[in-house]
């Protein structure tokens, strides 16, 4: 497909497939984000050091936040996110054994945040009703007229609008902060439609960010109620 700018942006339709659970999965994780955090960020970690699998200490959180986080992981053991669940409920220690296959692994580090994006786009499409018309895509390849080659994480795209791109970090975003202006103004998107979806940052922070650097930056927390007043 050939976009304005002399731009050629390829499509991976399989990217948005809803059929499996990673979208319910995402889903889960960012809105428990706060209390998931510590354990997202020790499973990429895990993933990333080859280990087989993770324990988790249940004993430092709240009766209900214990009982969340162990309904999750169960949750997620039964849809074959992870090989393996133990819960010593004496002890409230969780032991999950790291499933090996690919598409779960790069879920969880870091492919989750771009699903969960997908998500709370479609449900504010669904709200505007059977007449609104739009299209959607994950990690959309696109090739600028010089052969300069880049993904965009997420696009959605409204009948008679402007694009509007997401691009989704879970962990270290601030070396790539030079990259993403210009690659806005290359694309020549408009400010308000270019989202850096940042999970290690709070809500005054990416407003901070913000002033500072001319691009949107958002939290999982924050994400949905931005989008509301852009599609």
């Amino acid at each position: 497909m050939v976009c304005p700018k002399n731009i050629r942006a390829e499509f991976d339709y399989g990217a948005v497939d809803m059929s499996g659970y990673y979208d319910e999965a995402a889903a889960a994780i960012g809105k428990h984000h706060d209390l998931f955090q510590d354990i997202i960020g020790k499973i990429a970690w895990a993933y990333h050091n080859k280990h087989s699998g993770v324990n988790f200490d249940l004993k430092k959180y709240s009766q209900k936040d214990a009982q969340n986080l162990n309904r999750i992981c169960r949750e997620f053991y039964s849809h074959t996110l992870f090989s393996g669940y133990r819960y010593q409920k004496t002890d409230k220690l969780l032991h999950l054994k790291l499933q090996n296959a690919a598409p779960v692994r790069q879920f969880f580090q870091g492919g989750w945040l771009e699903w969960f994006a997908l998500g709370v786009l479609l449900e504010h499409a669904a709200k505007r009703g059977k007449q609104y018309g739009f299209s959607c895509a994950r990690s959309v390849k696109i090739r600028f007229h010089n052969q300069d080659l880049h993904e965009l994480d997420v696009v959605f795209l409204a009948a008679g609008r402007e694009p509007l791109v997401i691009e989704c970090k879970s962990g270290e975003y601030r070396r790539e902060l030079d990259k993403y202006l210009n690659l806005r103004k290359r694309l020549g998107i408009a400010a308000d439609r270019f989202l850096l979806l940042v999970t290690d940052i709070d809500e005054n922070q990416a407003k901070s960010l913000r002033a500072m650097y001319g691009l949107v930056f958002v939290t999982p927390q924050t994400l949905a109620a931005y989008l509301r007043d852009v599609i």
